[in-house]
């Protein structure tokens, strides 16, 4: 952290931001649109999100080896974007999402499990239209492990919005990722002062482990 930053910190931590939400008794992990539409190269869509994958993967065969909920989103429209709203003028090259396109699979090295619920959305937030939040309630969810892309897009706009319905958002720094570094270190600094953590893989792995077998392997 240069000097600068450190000065932003101290500025924010006096006018009293970032505080801490912690990890609680009861997570699940949330994995935000690692779709083909924006992890495959040939997409032009794409983000360069190796990286995010790998931790995400790290996190995911961690969740379900201590049987944690994992939960999934893609985004797609149907035939017109009718459902698209006022989304779609903003983001026009979100067209090429369209319902029953491989582009809105979710990447092959994650693939969900049957038990592993896909949200399909429309908007930013994972939780806008989507019965996540209830889900989340019933099974007495109490902190969301966010992960996937894009940090400045439906990553900050799920992490408000898990704050927003009482959940401890932990959006987990080397498993999200967008398309340039400004708005991603930009976003990452505003959740973290002001809806959930920011953490590091390691304090993410290592609150899963409390769960079950870290050595336990996915199917």
């Amino acid at each position: 952290m240069d000097g600068q930053e450190t000065d932003l910190v101290r500025l924010y931590v006096e006018r009293g931001f970032r505080g801490r939400v912690g990890f609680g008794a009861r997570p699940a992990l949330l994995i935000i649109d690692l779709i083909r539409a924006f992890t495959d190269p040939r997409s032009p869509l794409s983000c360069d999100l190796e990286e995010v994958i790998a931790a995400t993967r790290r996190l995911l065969d961690r969740a379900r080896a201590a049987k944690i909920g994992v939960h999934f989103t893609t985004t797609a429209y149907v035939e017109g974007h009718t459902d698209a709203g006022l989304f779609i003028c903003k983001v026009p090259s979100l067209g090429l999402l369209r319902a029953g396109d491989p582009l809105v699979e979710i990447d092959e090295r994650l693939r969900p499990l049957p038990n592993e619920c896909v949200w399909c959305k429309k908007y930013a937030s994972a939780f806008f239209g989507t019965a996540l939040a209830a889900t989340l309630t019933a099974a007495g969810v109490d902190t969301l492990l966010i992960t996937g892309c894009t940090t400045s897009g439906c990553v900050r706009a799920s992490a408000v919005d898990a704050c927003q319905h009482g959940f401890r958002a932990i959006v987990v720094r080397e498993a999200v990722g967008d398309r340039a570094p400004a708005p991603h270190e930009a976003n990452l600094f505003d959740i973290d002062a002001k809806y959930g953590d920011v953490v590091s893989l390691d304090e993410a792995l290592d609150y899963l482990a409390r769960f079950g077998d870290p050595g336990g392997q996915s199917e």
